[in-house]
């Protein structure tokens, strides 16, 4: 695996932060799958990866992965299994939703229905654009929130119509609770620290790849 042949993308920038490799391409492709697919293919027309990493945080619809944990699936193509597993990442299903399942309840849903281990919301029109293409791709994400866990906010009802964040409505919403903000900085901190996890093993996962 080349690093400088390699695209990685991230839904938002706070899924980058502690991403160092600087010699591959990265994208910031916003959230959902619209916003997913317009980015990625805009990206291969300009310039042609020879492997994509659909990387960020995943909420956890399976009760034994624990927080922090870095789950993943790949084509075979990828090559990449037995890295990510010295590493410690850990192989899953992935449900590619297109609404942030943001309660216990919710996820424990879909855990029942789907049979994945995690969800997600931009991976699986990733790795499809990269099948059309014939480009091997991989689903690489940090679990920032485990089954049992509701988000502080239902951010489903802050979402824009092309997934992003209404951030007035945010403010609005944090201000007209003060027990959100608590709840909110906690979020954020438990976020902080899975973005260092998944930068930590990408760094790891490219690193090697260059050996």
């Amino acid at each position: 695996m080349d690093p400088t042949h390699t695209l990685v993308c991230f839904a938002v920038k706070e899924e980058a932060k502690f991403f160092y490799t600087a010699n591959c391409q990265r994208l910031i492709t916003g959230m959902g799958q619209t916003n997913a697919e317009k980015s990625l293919r805009k990206q291969i027309a300009s310039a042609r990866p020879g492997l994509v990493l659909t990387c960020g945080f995943a909420g956890g619809l399976n009760p034994d992965l624990k927080f922090g944990t870095v789950v993943f699936d790949e084509d075979v193509e990828a090559g990449l299994r037995k890295r990510l597993e010295a590493l410690g990442a850990v192989p899953a299903r992935f449900h590619c939703s297109r609404r942030v399942a943001d309660t216990a309840a919710e996820k424990a849903e879909l855990w029942k229905t789907t049979g994945a281990d995690a969800v997600e919301m931009e991976s699986s029109v990733i790795r499809a654009i990269c099948r059309e293409q014939k480009i091997p791709a991989a689903t690489v994400r940090v679990i920032s929130d485990a089954a049992q866990e509701d988000l502080p906010l239902d951010f489903n009802a802050l979402m824009t119509a092309d997934d992003r964040i209404n951030y007035p409505k945010l403010i609005w919403r944090v201000l007209s609770e003060p027990k959100n903000i608590r709840r909110l900085k906690i979020f954020q901190e438990q976020t902080m620290l899975a973005a260092r996890k998944l930068g930590q093993m990408l760094d790891g996962l490219l690193v090697s790849g260059r050996n």
